[in-house]
């Protein structure tokens, strides 16, 4: 991916302005405004390397770059040293083989020192989420720049909250939590992409809204894309190091499907029927549980917890309307309840119908 000044040319020979279709900012400050108020420091250090946990996918331990590729497909052009992985001036973008959807991301990061070059020109790099969403990479240590372009920037849209850079040659570390944009069949947007970052530890993104993908200068809108698509490290001409790369897949959220919401045949009682069950339960040391009707409605309550509703299936049994749980009663030969037997998480409770 050709770097920031290299689309300098591009953007002076071709209209900034997209259609007036494209979707204006959701915030008041323009991109890259230097009006815009930068973050406060803070200083934290953290312990590194963070060791990945057993069900990661190691993209990079300092071996080698069999996880990476330079975008034509080809061998990544980076180099190897001490363990690091560095970005070569003029090697281009690395991609990952593998793509990603919603992940977990945890990488180390340590800005070329001796420092040179100031703003945007200074220890420069980015994180690609699916190529498209960039995390910044920035020696944003005493280093003046607009804030949506510093270290942990979601760039050109979302400033972090905090400036937790440490000084060019300390080891940093990005822990990024994010869920990729949902499209519908026609194309559109069903939910934007989601990010939260810890800089250093530090909580600087707080499941930040993706306005679309990022960019110098434009706000892009978004485009139908696979689901998953792979990670990309930015060749900005400086020679930033990375080291300890490893993600976490994350499940896609929970959407409502076969097995949620589910729904057991109601039986119909009568308020006369019901009022059998109504009394107070209990056994030795436990405080008593008391079922009261209401109308057609039974709850039952546990010491001194609010009421909660019962859906009668049968005679014998009852669930709790929002809990895994069920009343089981034993009946005389007469129906009416003699105790009942609690099942909650895997353990039964009897109690037997009190005076």
């Amino acid at each position: 991916m050709q770097s920031k000044q290299a689309l300098i040319a591009a953007a002076l020979a071709a209209p900034l302005l997209t259609s007036a279709a494209t979707a204006q900012s959701p915030v008041r400050w323009k991109i890259h405004d230097m009006g815009r108020p930068v973050p406060p420091k803070v200083v934290s250090k953290p312990q590194l390397p963070v060791p990945p946990p057993s069900d990661a996918i190691v993209l990079f331990d300092g071996s080698d770059l069999a996880q990476w590729r330079a975008l034509d497909g080809s061998a990544a052009k980076w180099t190897i040293r001490d363990g690091s992985l560095a970005a070569v001036p003029g090697g281009g973008a690395v991609f990952t083989r593998q793509g990603f959807g919603d992940i977990q991301l945890h990488l180390e990061w340590a800005a070329p020192t001796p420092a040179r070059g100031k703003g945007q020109g200074r220890g420069n790099s980015g994180v690609f989420l699916m190529g498209k969403y960039e995390v910044q990479v920035l020696d944003s240590y005493d280093n003046v720049t607009y804030a949506d372009g510093q270290a942990a920037a979601l760039y050109g849209q979302s400033p972090p909250f905090v400036n937790a850079s440490r000084p060019a040659g300390e080891w940093q570390s990005y822990d990024i939590v994010f869920r990729r944009p949902r499209f519908r069949p026609d194309g559109s947007v069903e939910q934007s992409a989601r990010l939260t970052v810890f800089h250093n530890g530090v909580l600087v993104q707080d499941n930040t809204e993706v306005w679309g993908p990022t960019a110098w200068l434009q706000h892009l809108p978004y485009k139908s894309h696979p689901d998953r698509l792979p990670l990309q490290l930015q060749d900005h001409g400086n020679p930033v190091l990375y080291r300890n790369i490893w993600v976490r897949e994350l499940a896609e959220e929970p959407r409502p499907g076969p097995g949620m919401h589910q729904t057991r045949p109601i039986a119909t009682m009568t308020a006369e029927m019901l009022d059998r069950y109504v009394g107070r339960y209990g056994s030795a040391g436990q405080q008593p549980a008391v079922i009261s009707r209401e109308g057609t409605t039974l709850s039952v309550r546990f010491g001194f917890g609010a009421p909660l509703e019962m859906l009668p299936h049968s005679s014998t049994e009852f669930s709790l309307r929002w809990t895994a749980a069920t009343l089981i009663f034993d009946l005389d030969p007469s129906g009416m309840p003699t105790s009942l037997t609690f099942h909650i998480g895997g353990d039964a409770r009897p109690a037997a119908k009190l005076p």
